[in-house]
Formats: structure tokens, C-alpha cells, sequence
């Protein structure tokens, strides 16, 4: 992928400072948000240039170490994937010596098809970036309050999502029902 395809990408950056604990939590609620109003239902196609979308069922996720709930997509398949990729972030920026912050990105891309015998070209055109620093808190209060400032923090984040999702800027058109796997992770 070339610099010049990533630059083209729109990008948003979040920057998080939370406790270990607090990690998979934080970006889980980032990312099912972000993923929660890009998510489309079942296409049904009628015939060519003509479907249907369904619709995506939602669940709340209560945190167990921030002040938050949050909705999410009802999708057993999709929760386990981004816990696990999630979960490889966290345990990598927890025990890691020295610096301890990273980032993880969650990229929404479209594939341009290439001759044969090469694969499919991913060009991204939305990246979410969270870069996220590790705190040490000292005792109980300190974490409550990080708990309820973390939680105030994520809730912002969460209304500038919907804000960014709700502007027409560039989504990939709906494509043909042969083109359908070029567009979405089918």
C-alpha cells in the first residue's frame, strides 16, 4: 500500500490515557461505535442494481471498569474478532518495557480488482487511530476518578463519531452484486 493511498484516506485520531485494566474496555467502546454506524445490513439482491438492506441488530455493553454503556452491533462473530485483536493491543502495551503507550487502528478499505494472478488491491478511505498511554494510579480514589473522567472522555468520543458519520463525505458506492466482496467483508 502506498503512502499516497493512506494519505487519502480520511483519519481520525483519539488520544486515551487509562489504566491496564481499563484498555480493552476503552478502545472495545471506540471501535464497536465506529463499526456500529458503519455496519450495513444483509444485502438482498432482486436483480441486478436492485436490493434490499436488513437491518443490525444492537446490544448495551456495560463496562466493568469505566463509567460508560454503550451500544454495539448484535454480532457474536464481529465481538469475538475485535476482542482478540484488542487483546493482542492490550497484552503488547502491558508488558512492554519501557514506554508505555501504542496505538491500534481500525481501517475501512475498498478492494480495486487486479489481472490475474495478482490480488485484489485494499485502498483505504477511513482510518481510526487510538493512541493510548498506560497510567499507574496510586490508590482506590484515584482510580474512581479515573473511572468517571475516563468515562466523560469516551462519551465525547463517542458523540464526535456520530457527528463524523453523519457528514457526506466519501463512502464507497453500493455495488453491484458481483462487486459485492470488493466492497464489504463478506
Amino acid at each position: 500500500m502506498s503512502t499516497k493511498e493512506i494519505m487519502n484516506a480520511r483519519s481520525q485520531v483519539f488520544e486515551l490515557a487509562a489504566e491496564g485494566r481499563q484498555v480493552d474496555e476503552a478502545v472495545a467502546c471506540l471501535f464497536h461505535t465506529i463499526l456500529f454506524h458503519r455496519s450495513l445490513g444483509k444485502f438482498r439482491y432482486k436483480q441486478e442494481g436492485s436490493y434490499s438492506v436488513g437491518t443490525v441488530g444492537y446490544e448495551d455493553v456495560d463496562c466493568d471498569f469505566i463509567d460508560l454503556t454503550y451500544i454495539c452491533c448484535a454480532s457474536e462473530n464481529l465481538d469475538n474478532t475485535l476482542k482478540r485483536e484488542i487483546a493482542g493491543f492490550s497484552e503488547a502495551l502491558r508488558s512492554h518495557d519501557g514506554p508505555r503507550s501504542g496505538q491500534i487502528s481500525l481501517e475501512f478499505y475498498q478492494k480495486k480488482r487486479n489481472r490475474w494472478p495478482f490480488n485484489p488491491e485494499c485502498i483505504p478511505w477511513e482510518v481510526w487511530t487510538i493512541r493510548l498511554e498506560l497510567i499507574k494510579l496510586n490508590n482506590e480514589h484515584e482510580r474512581q476518578e479515573c473511572r468517571e473522567r475516563l468515562g466523560e472522555v469516551l462519551t465525547e468520543k463517542i458523540m464526535y463519531i456520530a457527528e463524523v458519520m453523519n457528514k457526506h463525505e466519501y463512502v464507497p458506492k453500493m455495488p453491484n452484486q458481483s462487486e459485492l466482496d470488493l466492497i464489504f467483508d463478506t
